[in-house]
């Protein structure tokens, strides 16, 4: 199958390479992603030279990489995998719109398009679906198919292609076919009632661990005011073996995801309901003054040992 991956970061390029590895023809596509003026962005990490060697040699398909437009032509199924990031508490989706226009310029009848880059609920149908549609001049769910199915890249337990893949389509059959093709990559497929609950569980993940690693950075605080070893305490607190996950203190979230993508459901919630996401502000707040409170931390240390 001839399939385009957009966007050759640390998420698109792992998928470019297992997927030529079980025999897709893959077209990497990168367009310009150069951060704008006052944005927080996650930082995307260019593939080291084990992957990009892999890529060059993956398996029985082919594997290449373009920023030229004109090479998406053709293309049966494309997975959108491009930064998402904040640009002053708002979420910045030009990335996906201008992957969209640039794939919905060579989407043909019977094409599918996944969105795996991370958003705010609703991000597929309402935002991707009608730049594709008034691109292409076809029609989602008629002429073309599409999906949203949240990255999940693995770590050093949970490898990319053994960590179950959440899939969704805007219907049955936009579903059935974005499960088949993440079947032959994943060795587990979970399928899911719609988009909306695919992109609000990528972003219910993330949050849960923003949330609780800043939690336990705001404990350690606390622990080191009331003159407690934290670390002694997590050890204990951890010999339970339910009802509690185990978080470890530090100068703050980490990471190009958890410190950005928690801000998109915060950020919806105000623009639809109006009303806050304490938890998320609360915990974003928390983060910003751990790298303080740490270098407080060391500057106290120091004088100590002078």
């Amino acid at each position: 199958m001839q399939m385009v991956v957009a966007g050759q970061g640390y998420v698109g390029l792992r998928l470019a390479v297992r997927a030529a590895e079980v025999g897709h023809r893959v077209v990497g596509y990168d367009g310009e992603t150069a951060p704008r003026p006052g944005t927080r962005r996650r930082r995307v990490p260019r593939a080291g030279p084990g992957l990009l060697e892999a890529a060059r040699g993956a398996g029985g398909g082919a594997s290449s990489a373009t920023a030229d437009a004109a090479a998406l032509a053709g293309f049966h199924l494309a997975v959108i995998a491009v930064p998402t990031p904040l640009r002053d508490g708002v979420p910045d989706l030009t990335y996906i719109e201008s992957c969209a226009r640039a794939l919905g310029e060579y989407l043909r009848p019977g094409a599918t398009v996944v969105l795996e880059s991370t958003s705010y609920p609703g991000t597929t149908e309402d935002l991707l679906l009608p730049i594709l549609e008034e691109a292409s001049g076809l029609k989602g769910g008629v002429d073309f198919l599409a999906g949203f199915s949240p990255e999940r890249i693995g770590n050093k337990r949970w490898s990319f292609d053994g960590t179950p893949k959440l899939v969704s389509g805007i219907d049955a059959k936009s579903l059935g076919v974005i499960k088949g093709f993440y079947d032959g990559i994943c060795e587990t497929t979970v399928p899911v009632s719609g988009t909306r609950v695919a992109e609000l569980a990528k972003l219910l993940d993330n949050t849960f661990r923003f949330v609780n690693i800043s939690m336990v950075n705001e404990m350690a605080m606390l622990a080191a005011s009331l003159g407690v070893n934290i670390w002694k305490a997590i050890d204990a607190a951890a010999t339970k073996p339910f009802g509690f996950t185990r978080f470890t203190p530090g100068p703050g979230v980490g990471g190009h995801c958890l410190p950005v993508d928690p801000m998109f459901l915060s950020w919806k919630a105000q623009q639809d309901v109006g009303v806050p996401f304490r938890f998320a502000e609360l915990a974003d707040d928390v983060n910003r003054h751990m790298p303080d409170y740490v270098v407080q931390r060391l500057v106290e240390a120091l004088d100590k040992s002078s």
